[in-house]
């Protein structure tokens, strides 16, 4: 399904490939420093009284850690304040809270940027997005999820909006792929939290229905290192498409799970499956036959990646620019400031809600193609979002996509 919805679960418990030199890690970037600045455009500050916006993640938990989403917001701010007018020409102030993961914390980081008397919230991959939301649903506060698969939040005509949308890929991303390979059936392997369960229901399972698409679901705790066990019975291609839903670590152990059961088919992969770790642990006769969904394109050269890495190396430290997580962040923030841009008189919660539901159709800066419409009517049924479609990608042998496609897109209407 949508990596977008995926966030959440995954970002949480992620670890990323390459390293962490500032630069931009693995991938980093070789543009010198007249083709960074002719990509960031010319300077253009945002002056007067700061607009104070909370920016909730999960940050570094125990077990988990996405931490890179803090040092991203801060560069893409000061990108937006320095080269974008910030917000309506005034800058951008992010009041900032993590929730390790915690609900409690989740809550209390809500009730804070409330007290602070932000205009919006921009909410993080987090694993407690339902316990962040409340509070601040109740309080008339608008809030932009990268994604969510929340129904209640998904629902919601009046203050929420998301930039992920599952359906989209289901229908342009893996129906094509059972298409292509005669199956009917898809088999999701599937990290055992709600958040990642229920994704699989509602719409989505509708969508999959009505496609003649038998699903089947196997659930494994996070933390198993071995999955054989569990998926020692799916060999050869009659399972179908093959969906892997997880971290890398839990990824690695599905893919060589799968591959000593003598699994035969296609895999369809969230992109959080795909690091170094991964590349390295996992033979090139698996990873050549895995599609990757991807909330942002990470691992190639394009526009959106070109612009990334400019404003990692203009304004960032310790960024590794092949890690989604921190390309999502930057893609949503500019999201973000995209939709509110032309914002007129008082930056107020109001203000920001009608803002967001009157702009036309516009591209999402490190979006990779993807285009965005907040006015609740991509999907009649699931107003918050705004977005109809994503990317997906074929990996190579080595685990690298050669380029990134927009699936499932349509024109969301007037």
């Amino acid at each position: 399904m949508s990596a977008g919805v995926l966030l959440a679960v995954t970002a949480g418990c992620s670890s990323s490939g390459g390293g962490s030199d500032g630069g931009g890690g693995s991938g980093g970037s070789t543009a010198s420093a007249a083709d960074n600045a002719a990509l960031l455009g010319p300077v253009a500050r945002a002056t007067g009284a700061p607009v104070k916006v909370g920016f909730i993640s999960d940050g570094k938990a125990p077990a988990s850690d996405s931490s890179i989403e803090l040092r991203v917001a801060d560069a893409t701010v000061k990108y937006l304040n320095e080269r974008k007018s910030g917000l309506g020409g005034r800058p951008i102030q992010l009041v900032k809270c993590e929730t390790a993961n915690d609900p409690s914390k989740g809550a209390d980081c809500a009730n804070q940027v409330i007290e602070q008397k932000v205009a919006a919230v921009v909410v993080g991959a987090s694993a407690v997005a339902q316990a962040i939301w409340t509070p601040l649903h109740a309080a008339k506060v608008p809030v932009l999820f990268f994604s969510t698969n929340d129904p209640q939040q998904l629902q919601d005509a009046q203050s929420t909006f998301s930039l992920g949308d599952a359906t989209g890929v289901v229908t342009g991303g893996i129906q094509p792929l059972a298409e292509k390979t005669k199956s009917k059936t898809l088999t999701g392997v599937i990290i055992d939290v709600p958040p990642a369960l229920t994704q699989f229901t509602g719409e989505t399972a509708a969508v999959l229905k009505k496609a003649g698409i038998k699903l089947k679901l196997i659930p494994i705790p996070l933390g198993t290192a071995d999955m054989t066990p569990q998926l020692q019975s799916l060999s050869g291609d009659a399972p179908g498409v093959v969906e892997v839903v997880g971290n890398d670590a839990f990824c690695i152990s599905a893919f060589n799970a799968l591959r000593t059961a003598g699994f035969t088919g296609p895999y369809f992969a969230v992109s959080q499956c795909i690091t170094d770790a991964t590349r390295k642990a996992v033979p090139a006769d698996v990873l050549e036959r895995v599609t990757i969904n991807a909330a942002s394109p990470v691992g190639v050269d394009n526009p959106s990646t070109r612009l990334y890495k400019a404003v990692v190396a203009a304004y960032g430290k310790d960024i590794d620019v092949d890690d989604s997580g921190g390309m999502n962040m930057f893609a949503e923030l500019s999201a973000f400031q995209t939709a509110l841009a032309d914002i007129k008189g008082d930056i107020t919660p109001a203000t920001v809600i009608s803002t967001f539901k009157s702009m036309p159709e516009k591209d999402i800066p490190g979006g990779g193609g993807l285009k965005f419409r907040c006015n609740g009517k991509a999907y009649p049924t699931r107003p918050a979002v705004c977005i109809r479609g994503g990317l997906t990608a074929k990996l190579d042998g080595k685990g690298h996509p050669s380029a990134y496609q927009v699936v499932g897109y349509s024109p969301i209407p007037s």
